[in-house]
């Protein structure tokens, strides 16, 4: 699992942002990051990268991948006609209701 996130400071806002400077601190984590490399069946490969800004860079195991995906019957696990049912309403409806 590859998990993606944008480290972003208050420093990084650019300074044409109306009342930049009263909302946020330079210095501020506005979001920490947290990217992060995981095996396909747990165990952290690669990070968790908070409070820091760069790359984040991990080998991965196409094998693994493969592997993991037999685990999971990702076609046939909600395929049970006996246990789900889905049903759309195609009636025209308002978009608001509002209740007294």
């Amino acid at each position: 699992m590859l998990s993606t996130a944008t480290a972003m400071q208050g420093s990084d806002i650019p300074a044409s942002f109306p009342e930049r400077d009263s909302l946020f601190d330079a210095e501020e984590w506005i979001n920490p990051g947290g990217a992060v490399v995981v095996k396909p069946f747990g165990g952290v490969v690669a990070g968790p990268m908070n409070k820091e800004k760069g790359i984040l860079y991990a080998e991965i195991d196409p094998a693994d991948a493969r592997n993991a995906r037999k685990s999971l019957d990702v076609t046939g696990h909600y395929g049970r006609p006996d246990l789900f049912h889905l049903e759309v309403d195609r009636s025209e409806k308002p978009p608001v209701h509002f209740i007294d």
